[in-house]
């Protein structure tokens, strides 16, 4: 079946259902486990170019760096609790979409189940926020296994 599950996690509800998934997975199947969080530093970045900037981009970069490594700690330590012995890579870039962040380092790692979580967005709140599930699905190679909330 799978031997390389990687999964994307970010600090959502839905974010930790797909890694208990992925955690179950790997533990029953003996696969590896990837655990990646990716950091869209875009924003930060084009405010940054502007007149009259008012951030320090670099803090907040390290500021995003820390928080996201302090979210893949506490995500291999519940991997290791049950178990598995999980490989973790923080993911940056100001240049890409997440989607495509989380594409290009499960292929690196080279991963054959990618696991997701998805909020299920419709319609207008859909157009507006975005759907990082949805570009996942357009453009990976990769099985993905999407995890719903409810």
């Amino acid at each position: 079946m799978y031997k390389r599950i990687f999964v994307a996690i970010d600090n959502s509800s839905t974010a930790q259902k797909a890694l208990d998934e992925a955690i179950h997975l790997a533990v029953k199947l003996d696969a590896g486990l990837c655990i990646g969080t990716a950091l869209d530093e875009a924003p930060v970045t084009q405010h940054g170019m502007g007149l009259g900037s008012y951030i320090d981009v670099d803090r907040v970069k390290q500021e995003m760096r820390d928080a996201g490594n302090a979210l893949l700690d506490k995500a291999a330590a519940q991997a290791k609790a049950a178990g598995g012995d999980p490989y973790r890579i923080l993911i940056e870039s100001d240049k890409k979409r997440l989607s495509d962040m989380i594409i290009d380092a499960a292929a690196q790692w080279d991963a054959d189940l990618i696991v997701m979580g998805t909020h299920g967005r419709r319609g207008f709140e859909r157009l507006l926020v975005g759907s990082v599930a949805e570009h996942m699905i357009r453009s990976a190679t990769t099985t993905l296994l999407l995890v719903r909330e409810k």
